[in-house]
């Protein structure tokens, strides 16, 4: 893993996914790509009500505003001792982001705390970047002050295609991890998949396991799952981006919309 992409926007959750890209970049030896993306076309092609007038106005505060933020965010870079770059597009966002993102091997986001509902709140785009581009997502929360990736993973296994892409993605890091824990709920007739497939895969990697079969109970998936979290404590974990498509927008299943919201760790999402 060696080229990772962080999204720059004037957030909550900037300062914590800066020190994630970073946290991975040093452990890892990875160039970070810093993106920025203004929304410009968006705002302009929006106001078809005779506002027209206002849009240079507006973009001219977006591009200072912008100017402003790459000032504060390449100071503190270069003081992290990290490969690094600047991109600035204009652009949709997601689309922004999934176009710069095509040689990178991570995309570095937040988890927002909360439905966004001030203005500096972080966006809520890890589902529509994980389920409609090829790159895997890291998903900070907006509280984390870190990524220890050298320490506890925990990786949800169900041999799902999605689960394996997820699996598949996260091998750099997981080699890396001190402790990798593999957690498959009980879940009858969900797939026919061997518990240990997941194991075997990563011993090919000389990744070490510790195989867990957690107990369904009645409960939902997602509550035996965020069960296994509460007992296991990971300091990040891997999963399946499960999800579908509605208009234009895309919607994860309930076990990962769970985990998202619950679980408060770091996701490595893929789909």
């Amino acid at each position: 893993m060696k080229s990772v992409l962080l999204h720059i926007h004037d957030d909550l959750g900037m300062e914590s996914r800066l020190q994630a890209a970073c946290d991975i970049a040093r452990a890892t030896g990875a160039h970070i790509h810093c993106v920025q993306v203004t929304p410009v076309p968006g705002m302009v092609g929006a106001d078809i009500y005779g506002g027209a007038g206002l849009a240079p106005a507006i973009i001219e505060d977006l591009r200072k505003a912008d100017e402003k933020l790459r000032a504060r965010i390449e100071e503190q870079v270069r003081r992290e001792g990290v490969s690094w770059d600047w991109r600035q597009l204009d652009d949709e966002i997601v689309r922004g982001l999934l176009s710069a993102s095509i040689l990178s091997d991570l995309i570095v986001v937040t988890l927002p705390q909360r439905a966004r509902g001030q203005f500096n709140d972080p966006l809520p785009i890890a589902a529509d970047l994980a389920l409609s581009g090829a790159v895997p997502v890291m998903a900070v929360p907006q509280s984390a002050r870190s990524v220890m990736v050298t320490g506890r993973a925990l990786v949800a296994w169900n041999g799902s295609q999605e689960a394996s892409a997820a699996l598949r993605a996260a091998v750099p890091l997981l080699k890396l991890a001190q402790e990798v824990h593999v957690v498959t709920v009980e879940e009858a007739g969900r797939y026919p998949f061997p518990e240990t497939g997941a194991p075997e895969y990563l011993a090919r990697h000389g990744i070490g396991t510790q195989l867990h079969t957690w107990p369904q109970d009645g409960r939902p998936a997602e509550d035996a799952l965020m069960a296994a979290i509460g007992v296991l404590k990971p300091d990040w974990m891997v999963m399946g981006a499960y999800g579908h498509s509605r208009l234009r927008q895309f919607v994860f299943g309930g076990v990962t919309r769970t985990i998202l919201h619950e679980a408060r760790v770091p996701v490595l999402l893929a789909h």
